[in-house]
């Protein structure tokens, strides 16, 4: 992903947080999909690309992977690829699909900067408990507020 992500700074260390997570791991719970398989709107419908904005390796690679497109000159400066629908988009690669798997119920210490105490990952059989946990945490820190802690 590599994306910078701008977060203000913690008022407490790590150690002093809890994360509840619901997660669908990529490599666990997701397969790649075709095109067709998750009605990619370009598939579908056709897309279109300035060609001013592509590099020639990405020229290139278009015409040797055969798609099928027509030229649209608008002006000089400007000229669009049109291609057809019923081919597979630029973004084809990156077409996922959910395999029904059920979702990772997972509570650890710690936050986005780590687990620095190393107590283990809890991860729940059954959502309901998740929630309880949640909910029990939830109320403990409400109870520390209200203390004045």
């Amino acid at each position: 992903m590599g994306m910078q992500i701008n977060r203000p700074t913690p008022l407490l260390p790590a150690s002093a947080r809890r994360t509840f997570s619901i997660l669908m791991p990529t490599e666990t719970h997701w397969r790649k999909a075709t095109c067709a398989e998750v009605d990619c709107p370009r598939y579908l419908n056709g897309w279109k690309a300035q060609v001013e904005v592509m590099t020639p390796e990405q020229i290139h690679l278009i015409k040797a992977a055969k798609y099928r497109y027509r030229v649209l000159a608008v002006k000089p400066g400007e000229t669009w690829w049109l291609f057809e629908a019923g081919q597979a988009c630029f973004q084809a690669a990156d077409h996922r699909i959910q395999l029904g798997k059920p979702e990772l119920f997972v509570v650890r210490d710690g936050d986005w900067r780590g687990n620095p105490r190393r107590t283990p990952t809890v991860r729940h059989r059954r959502p309901e408990l998740w929630v309880e946990q949640f909910s029990e945490h939830q109320d403990k820190l409400a109870r520390a507020r209200e203390a004045g802690a």
